[in-house]
């Protein structure tokens, strides 16, 4: 599994209380295909990261630091991670690490989560 689609699983699949005691026998086969799978209906993106924020203590920047976005949602921030990133998401902004290429990583990021069934502002986005 990529970092992007880590990245989708942490986010979409966040709250899912009732979901296994509904069907506990295609649980296993159900979860392990479809971790990247769009979510059936929009998900808010900011909400879901707002929350998680709060209950982590801050968060750090995540709205504008791929980096900070990643330790939030407890994935490798690491040169190496973010390379795979950018090939995940077919970035080719700057050199890997550079400030150039973590901006269009973030900003690459929301516009996927978008295009993949979540809600993202505009804010976000732009």
């Amino acid at each position: 599994m990529g970092i992007f689609s880590s990245m989708m699983d942490k986010i979409f699949n966040r709250k899912k209380p009732a979901a296994p005691a509904a069907a506990p026998a295609s649980a296993p086969a159900a979860t392990a295909a479809p971790a990247a799978a769009p979510p059936a209906e929009p998900v808010d993106v900011e909400a879901v990261l707002v929350e998680l924020a709060a209950s982590k203590g801050g968060g750090g920047n995540w709205r504008t630091s791929i980096v900070d976005l990643l330790k939030l949602l407890d994935l490798d921030s690491s040169l190496a991670a973010r390379k795979e990133l950018a090939a995940d998401l077919a970035v080719d902004a700057g050199p890997h690490g550079s400030a150039e290429q973590n901006i269009a990583l973030i900003k690459a990021v929301w516009v996927a989560l978008e295009k993949n069934g979540g809600k993202v502002p505009a804010s976000l986005r732009d």
